[in-house]
Parts: C-alpha cells; sequence; structure tokens
C-alpha cells in the first residue's frame, strides 16, 4: 500500500496506540487507579472482557484533552467506526462495520442506533453535537436489537455522561488551538445531602473555521457552540435511586455544500473523464483552483445551519429484594434545526448552471418510555427482561428558489414543501444467561416489535413543468406498520479466570421507511420493506499479569437482505436522491483491541479492523442509468483502519510529573458514493498527533498538543457537485495546528 502504509504500520505496531481507552469499576475513580474497563453493554456493570460483544471503549476526558469533542472526531481514533458529514447535522451519519444510513429523510431510521443515558435518539442528527460532559463512549458492534431501544441493525454508540462526584468538586478548563478555535467549560459537582448529589456543567466553544469564502471575505467551516447539562441523583433509602437528567445545547455552524476538487467527472465502470471547460471557466473567474487540497469557495452568502437540542429524563432503580432490579426511564427529546446553504455552490449565474439559495426547517420531538427487570446473577438463570414505548413526530418546511438564464434574461423559480411523519415503536424484549457450568454459559434473546409509521407531504411549485432542483407540485400521505422481530443466540466459554471465548447469531432488525424530502414524487410514496440482517460473531477476550496486558479479537459475518439505501439520480442536469431497498450487502472482518500498562507510568493500546463491505446484489432502479454494482465496496468502508497510542507519565517531584502522549490513525482508500464513481474515493491516509503535558497530581494539568504533524491533507466526504464537476468537505484537521489545554480542578 505504499511508502506511507508501511510506514505507518511499522509505527503502529510499535506499540503507538490510542490512550486511555478505559473506564475505571468506580465512574469517578481515575482509570491509573484500576486495570477493569467496566460498561453497560447489557444493562448491569460488567468487566468488559466478560461481555460476550465486540465492544470499543473511550474515555471521556482522555478524549477531551485530545481535542475530539464529537462522534465525528471519535471516529477518528475508532477502527470499526466511520462517519458520514454533511452541510448540516441532518446530513451526518455514524457507520460500524461498514454499515449505516445516507439519508435526509425523516422517515427512515438509523442503522446504528445512538443512545445517551439509556435514551435512544431517534434522528442521527441528534447525536452529532457537542458531546458535553461525557464520561464513556460505547460502540456495540454488529446488531444490537436485542436489549436495546428502538432498532439497532448494525450497531449502537452507547454514550454514558458523568455521575456526580461524592465530594465537592469544581473543574475548570479552557482551550485554544491554531486557527482560531477556543474552548471554554466549567463543572460543578458534589453532594447535596447525605443522600442526594448534583452534577451541573456548562460549555462554550468557537472556531473561525478553515475555508474561505471569496464571495463574502469570511472564513467558513467554522461553528459556535453552547450548553449545559445537569443532573440529580436522589436515593431516598438504601432500595431507590431516582436520576433527574437534562441538557441544552445549542450549535450554529456555515460548512459550505463543498469545496471544488475538479470540474471533471470521471464515469463507473468506464474510467471516462467528462470534462466541464464551462464549469472550469467559471471557477476560474471565480478565483477558485479545483484540487484536492483546495479551502477556498465563491458563494453569494454563507451557508448557515443552526441546530438546538435539549431534553430530559427521570430514571428509576429500585432493588425490589432477592437481587431483583426494576429500571424505569422516562425521556422527551426535541431537536430544532435551520438550515440555509447555497444549492449550487457558486457565484456566477450562466446557461447551464442555475443558482439556488435554501431555507430548511425541522421540528422534531419524541417521548419515550423503557420498564426492565433484571435478575439476580450468580445463579443458573439470569436474565433482564422490559418493555418499550417511543413516539417521534417530525414536521418539516423546505423552501427553495432557482435562478437560471432562459433567453439571455435571468429567471426564478420556487418551491416550498411541508412534510412529515408520525411513528411509533413499541417492543417487548429480554435476553438471559444458562450458567450450564461454572465455565459454560448459553446465551438467547429476542425483541418483539411493532413499528407504525405515516407520513404527509404537500409541496408547491410555481412551475408546471419542472426546473432543475424543483419538481413540479405534488401531494401525497401515506401509513405502513410492522410486525417484526430482533434475536441473539450465542455461548460463552471461561477458557481460564481472566480469558473467556464466545460465539453469538443475531438477526437484527430495521424497520420500513419512506423517502420523504423535498423533491418526493410518485414512486416514493411506497414505503421501503424493514432491512434485516442475520450475523455470526466470534471472539476471544483475555487479560495476563494481573490486568496489566488486555485485549480481545472477534471475527464476524454479517448478511443484509432489504438494504436500505439512498442512490444518487439526476433531475434536468441537477443531482437528486432516491431512497431504495438496494438489494443484499454483505460485511465480514477480523478486529482486535489491545490495551498495556507495562508500568503504573506507560499506558499502550492499539486497535485494528480488517473490514470486507460489499454489495452481493444490487437492485437498479427503474429508469436510472445504473449499470450492475454486484461485488463493489460499500461506501465509508476501508479495507483497513487502525488508530494507536502511548502515554508516558514521568513524575519530577512529589505532586507534579509530565505525561508525553502520542496518538495515530491510518485508513486505506474509502469510497464516498454507492455509485462507485471513481473521483469520490479518497487515498489511504495517516494522521499522527502528540503532546505534552504538565500535571498537578489531581489539582491541574496545562497540556501543550500538535495535531496532524505530517501536514497531511484528506476529505472526510467527497460529493458530486449540484450540476457538474466533484467537491470535497474539508475536516478540522487538514492540515497541521498546534493548541494548548488547561485544566485547574478544586
Amino acid at each position: 500500500m505504499g511508502r506511507m502504509h508501511g510506514w505507518m504500520m511499522a509505527s503502529l505496531l510499535a506499540g503507538v496506540a490510542q490512550p486511555a481507552l478505559a473506564q475505571a469499576q468506580e465512574p469517578n475513580t481515575p482509570a491509573a487507579q484500576s486495570n477493569d474497563i467496566v460498561v453497560t453493554a447489557r444493562f448491569r456493570n460488567e468487566n468488559l472482557q466478560d461481555v460476550p460483544i465486540a465492544v470499543s471503549v473511550v474515555n471521556g476526558d482522555v478524549a477531551a484533552s485530545r481535542n475530539l469533542n464529537t462522534l465525528q472526531d471519535l471516529s477518528t481514533i475508532i477502527p470499526t467506526v466511520d462517519f458520514r458529514t454533511g452541510q448540516s447535522n441532518k446530513d451526518r451519519t455514524v457507520f460500524v462495520r461498514g454499515v449505516g444510513t445516507i439519508t435526509t429523510s425523516p422517515g427512515v431510521e438509523s442503522s446504528v442506533s445512538t443512545v445517551i443515558d439509556g435514551v435512544v435518539l431517534v434522528r442521527p442528527g441528534q447525536a452529532t453535537l457537542d458531546l458535553l460532559d461525557l464520561d464513556h463512549l460505547e460502540v456495540l458492534r454488529g446488531p444490537q436489537g436485542t436489549l436495546f431501544g428502538k432498532n439497532a441493525s448494525a450497531g449502537v454508540i452507547n454514550l454514558v455522561t458523568k455521575a456526580p462526584s461524592k465530594v465537592q468538586t469544581e473543574t475548570l478548563e479552557a482551550g485554544y488551538y491554531e486557527g482560531g478555535e477556543g474552548r471554554i467549560k466549567g463543572s460543578v459537582s458534589g453532594p447535596i445531602t447525605s443522600n442526594i448529589g448534583y452534577a451541573l456543567s456548562g460549555l462554550y466553544a468557537s472556531y473561525k473555521g478553515n475555508v474561505f469564502n471569496a464571495g463574502t471575505g469570511h472564513k467558513v467551516n467554522g461553528y459556535d457552540r453552547w450548553g449545559v447539562r445537569g443532573k440529580i441523583v436522589a436515593r431516598p433509602n438504601d432500595d431507590v435511586t431516582i436520576t433527574f437528567a437534562g441538557d441544552y445545547l445549542y450549535n450554529r455552524d456555515n460548512t459550505p455544500q463543498g469545496v471544488y476538487v475538479s470540474a471533471s467527472r470521471v464515469a463507473f465502470p468506464t474510467n471516462v473523464v467528462t470534462p466541464n471547460a464551462t464549469l472550469a471557466g467559471l471557477l476560474t473567474q471565480e478565483g477558485i483552483t479545483p484540487s484536492a487540497n483546495n479551502k477556498r469557495v465563491n458563494t453569494n452568502f454563507d451557508a448557515e445551519v443552526r441546530d438546538r437540542n435539549y431534553g430530559g429524563s427521570v430514571t428509576l432503580d429500585w432493588r425490589l429484594g432477592g437481587g431483583y432490579t426494576l429500571t424505569s426511564i422516562t425521556a422527551y427529546r426535541e431537536w430544532r434545526n435551520h438550515q440555509t446553504p447555497d444549492w449550487d455552490a457558486r457565484a456566477i449565474l450562466a446557461i447551464g448552471f442555475p443558482q439556488g439559495r435554501d431555507d430548511g426547517r425541522v421540528d422534531f420531538d419524541q417521548f419515550s418510555q423503557e420498564i426492565r427487570l433484571a435478575s439476580p446473577q450468580g445463579g443458573l438463570v439470569d436474565y433482564v427482561v422490559g418493555a418499550y414505548l417511543l413516539a417521534a413526530d417530525t414536521d418539516e418546511r423546505y423552501q427553495r428558489s432557482v435562478t437560471q438564464l432562459v433567453g439571455g434574461a435571468p429567471v426564478t423559480n420556487s418551491g416550498v414543501a411541508n412534510y412529515g411523519i408520525r411513528a411509533q415503536n413499541h417492543a417487548l424484549f429480554g435476553e438471559a444467561n444458562l450458567h450450564a457450568t461454572d465455565k459454560l454459559t448459553f446465551i438467547a434473546g429476542g425483541r418483539l416489535i411493532h413499528d407504525a409509521l405515516t407520513y404527509f407531504h404537500a409541496r408547491v411549485s410555481d412551475t408546471a413543468t419542472g426546473v432543475a432542483g424543483i419538481r413540479p407540485s405534488f401531494a401525497s400521505n401515506g401509513k405502513t406498520d410492522r410486525v417484526d422481530y430482533s434475536a441473539r443466540l450465542g455461548v460463552q466459554y471461561k477458557l481460564a479466570p481472566n480469558a473467556n471465548t464466545y460465539f453469538t447469531f443475531s438477526r437484527g432488525y430495521k424497520g420500513p421507511a419512506y423517502n420523504v424530502f423535498f423533491n418526493m414524487q410518485a414512486f416514493d410514496a411506497q414505503p421501503l420493506a424493514p432491512e434485516t440482517s442475520t450475523s455470526y460473531e466470534v471472539g476471544l477476550k483475555g487479560s495476563l499479569f494481573d490486568g496489566r496486558l488486555s485485549g480481545g479479537i472477534a471475527a464476524y459475518l454479517t448478511n443484509y437482505d432489504g438494504f436500505q439505501a439512498n442512490y444518487s439520480d439526476t433531475y434536468l442536469g441537477a443531482i437528486v436522491t432516491r431512497l431504495i431497498n438496494a438489494g443484499k450487502v454483505q460485511t465480514k472482518g477480523i478486529e482486535a483491541d489491545l490495551s498495556a500498562r507495562p508500568t503504573d507510568r506507560l499506558t499502550l493500546n492499539f486497535a485494528v479492523a480488517r473490514t470486507d463491505a460489499h454489495i452481493r446484489h444490487f437492485n437498479c432502479p427503474a429508469g436510472t442509468s445504473c449499470t450492475s454494482l454486484d461485488g463493489q465496496p460499500l461506501p465509508f468502508a476501508p479495507d483497513w483502519k487502525l488508530s494507536g497510542g502511548a502515554a508516558w507519565k514521568l513524575p519530577i517531584t512529589d505532586g507534579l510529573a509530565v505525561e508525553l502522549q502520542t496518538d495515530a490513525s491510518y485508513k486505506t482508500k474509502t469510497q464516498y458514493a454507492i455509485t462507485q464513481t471513481p473521483d469520490t474515493i479518497q487515498p489511504a491516509y495517516g494522521i499522527w498527533n502528540a503532546s505534552i503535558a504538565l500535571i498537578g497530581g489531581e489539582r491541574w494539568e496545562l497540556r501543550a498538543l500538535v495535531k496532524n504533524i505530517l501536514d497531511q491533507h484528506y476529505s472526510n466526504y467527497l460529493v458530486y457537485g449540484t450540476t457538474a464537476g466533484v467537491a470535497r468537505y474539508v475536516p478540522r484537521d487538514n492540515d497541521r495546528y498546534v493548541g494548548l489545554n488547561a485544566r485547574i480542578r478544586y
């Protein structure tokens, strides 16, 4: 894979791994004081080594110290996870093992479910903002629908926020990074009374951006964020714990619709290059030179997206006696999104190159109720059973105006669509462990699911024949419902006190869907069938030397039927999308995680994923120029992805130490489009980061960091331009930058 690949592989295999991807047994105990990694992947506190699921764990404080503050940031260090960015949060989504959901329709659920403190976030856009006050993150790979609320056919991102501390604690954190990025965060936590504790945190962050808009003279691709999160934990007696949690997060960003990489396009499967001299000339007039590292746009206005994401939950844990625990989680959340993208992403009006302005709003709310009963452990059988209810409503309004040259004069057309969905999900679920012997355990679980989905759509256009980007008026509504199931069967065998192996079979399920969006048309009125998966996984986990060396390896094979995918199409020369049951896909691979603490001063971690995610059979949509895609890779599924790091703490005096930290990641070439166009492939690249910190015990820390030391430029998304050419999205670490973090705790 080239000299760069060989250099990165050698560095990583030498032990350069991501540091401190661990969560200690006690939530407020520093990870350095415990070699146990505790997860809640099965609704119990369990040692990671004992859980028969492939799980990746990331410590929230360590991620924040490295300026990794969103799921998009964290996906760079978790080999089994990838991320599709976009102009708005409603366009962004997570992939696990090469599988995710690419759509802006509110009538489609994500293949990867995101859960925060037990509450499912239904829309992917709810989960792409700043991870305020994160204790740790768990990535559960493969179908997880038996236990986790809603449907999770590809995996679960389980976010756990910090619990109140046992003693009064105040923390102030601040960071500043080259390029005009700054963050400040404050938190207070501690007891209110002997049986009531609280945690409260607030955040403000901003970034000027790393793309220049020549049309407005502004830096773009930046953000402004602020938010608060609070939690009160009350224990009225030894058997009852009640947790009240609430949060409010605001985000404004100005990500451009795309930064031009090329004025040409390359066809699949012929590899024929079709240059567009007109676009090339227009970009030259606008002062734009398309290239793989272009960071300049010229648009009539700065695109802007504003998000408000907020909600609350009440969690009751009641220990009933005899070792049984009853848990109830009642939650309500809202998400408000307002986006004003520049549809054409250019400044000059020309024949064949119309200009457009969009204005879209999302009003979303959800209510969920989960009740579950966990049996005592240690007997012949232990289990978790429960019931789940979700009601989610989305109302969207999207307006587009398009101006084109007709007979040498500008003509403007417009359209506005009001649409939405009403979704309900009811489920009964359970999972049990039968301990046949002290070493042998059989696992069985299932989830009975009822999905009900209705939609409405009404588009009013002032053009009866349609123009590029706007279809004629259209109105439709419909409903569908489905009863289906998820399931898991498995066996786990303890090879030694600190080692076990497992095999599981899982059936995943993702509910029916509608492609409800601005340019919806008649064939979108037919519901998509559910997406189902069958998965086989075998794994080995263990630890040596009193937990100083631990790790796991997993191999899996998952087949998907009725795969729900977005296929790019054109209408009057402009890109549109068509959501379809694309057919059958398969993902298979091997993943390994290794964590070592050779001494109390040195921590090493390494993770690697070899993924083969490809299309087995693709159903080409009628009326398109689609050619056979059978055997082609799925988007956002690199063959290899590696990450790792090291942290070395050197005491200077009592209470004062220096910590040296480094981490690196590498991924092979990645196709970003299911249409397999050769010019939407990101070549292989690697990123190397490092930091040095002066640490004053538990009281304070000052850390200097450098990101992307080798100044490796890349694109985290490549996409076809609205009417021609290829555009890129520019990541924060597209260029090397330095920064400084400071933290003080009272």
